[in-house]
């Protein structure tokens, strides 16, 4: 049978599932971690996982084994990029904790001609996460 999404083929018998490494590099000692998702009706220790080299500066995303991923989540030094866990985001290690709302404006001209009063507008309401070492970002509701 031909291999269907994800890394699993139709018969549910499960293809190669690749490392969690670059592909250039040949290894995962500068990979960055930026999101990991489950992957509905998969088997548990499998999940979606997407990263970056920091050396080679390619993206990649691609279904993962939980224990490979362990294995690069588990460095002693943290990065300080925000990662994405399921619905939790994290940074320095630790999840973040909603700080507030804010409500935010954004204008625009209509027009690069004519007069500057003449603006659009579009409010936007977000939410605040902040970390324990101060760091914070704002994220549309």
């Amino acid at each position: 049978m031909s291999p269907s999404f994800h890394g699993f083929r139709r018969d549910g018998e499960r293809a190669r599932i690749p490392p969690v490494m670059c592909e250039h590099c040949g290894t995962d000692s500068y990979l960055v971690i930026r999101s990991v998702t489950e992957l509905p009706d998969h088997p548990a220790d499998v999940v979606m996982v997407s990263y970056t080299c920091e050396r080679c500066r390619l993206f990649r995303e691609h279904p993962a084994r939980v224990a490979d991923l362990c294995m690069v989540l588990g460095r002693a030094e943290p990065s300080g990029d925000v990662l994405i866990f399921g619905g939790y985001y994290l940074h320095c290690g630790r999840p973040m904790a909603r700080a507030g709302s804010e409500l935010r404006r954004l204008s625009a001209p209509k027009s690069t001609e004519g007069d500057e009063a003449d603006t659009l507008e579009v409010y936007l309401s977000t939410r605040v996460l902040r970390c324990a070492c101060g760091f914070q970002m704002e994220l549309p509701e």
